[in-house]
């Protein structure tokens, strides 16, 4: 079952009085089912921040069509947007963006609190997701006392707080070293293999390896994609990597 149908999306950005117009993206079109992990992989300047904002309803398309579980994104009322996002979506993003006034745990709590949920149902909420991240012992810390590793542990909890319906990631490694680096992509699986859906926007092939499929965007379209099938991370990796050479050598779309 699609919890996410993306039909024929366009974004210009026009000049100031109309001129310089640029296609960000051009007819992006595809889907993403239930319980998947999909990672999407671009150079820069190919469209994929600027459709990751429109899937996290942070920009609206000029055309087209974003259906999260039965919602048109584009008929959400501006007052009612931040709303949405809070308690449809998770975002881990590439530096926390944890407050360094706020302790480990008051971080976590934040969407809840935004929400106006009572400080039992926070702890309820929180006891489960701790123990799975094992994190239990950091909450009472604040981050700047913590490991970037940690931080993204934290970051992951207060994404999955709200028990979205999708997680967007955005380049969630890029700040970390290999071991933690490692440690939050076997993280991601196993919260995947729990049932979150989870989109990832990353340039790493390493990070891209521990996905379900890969989106590959070039251009502002979707320019290919691949599926892990039986594949180990290793296999899929090799894949990725002949699939990126493949597009930086202008082979053909498939």
């Amino acid at each position: 079952m699609s919890i996410l149908e993306v039909s024929g999306i366009k974004k210009i950005y026009s000049g100031r009085f109309g001129g310089n117009r640029v296609e960000a993206l051009k007819n992006v079109s595809f889907s993403v089912e239930s319980g998947e992990f999909v990672a999407i992989m671009g150079e820069s300047g190919s469209g994929k921040t600027t459709l990751l904002n429109i899937l996290a309803a942070l920009d609206k398309p000029t055309s087209g069509s974003v259906i999260l579980d039965g919602m048109n994104l584009s008929a959400i009322k501006e007052s009612a947007i931040a709303r949405f996002r809070r308690d449809n979506l998770g975002f881990v993003f590439q530096e926390f963006n944890l407050l360094d006034t706020f302790t480990v745990e008051d971080n976590i709590f934040l969407p809840l609190v935004l929400a106006g949920k009572p400080y039992r149902e926070m702890e309820d909420r929180l006891r489960p997701i701790a123990a799975k991240l094992g994190i239990p012992g950091l909450l009472k810390k604040y981050p700047y006392e913590i490991s970037g590793g940690q931080k993204q542990r934290a970051a992951v909890a207060r994404a999955m707080i709200t028990d979205p319906k999708m997680i967007l990631a955005d380049e969630p490694t890029g700040a970390l070293d290999s071991r933690s680096s490692d440690e939050l992509l076997k993280l991601f699986s196993d919260v995947n293999m729990l049932g979150q859906t989870v989109l990832m926007v990353t340039h790493s092939v390493k990070a891209a390896s521990v996905a379900g499929r890969v989106m590959f965007i070039k251009d502002g379209e979707v320019f290919h994609q691949i599926y892990r099938g039986a594949n180990t991370n290793e296999q899929f990796y090799q894949r990725i990597s002949d699939t990126l050479i493949m597009i930086a050598t202008g082979g053909a779309r498939k």
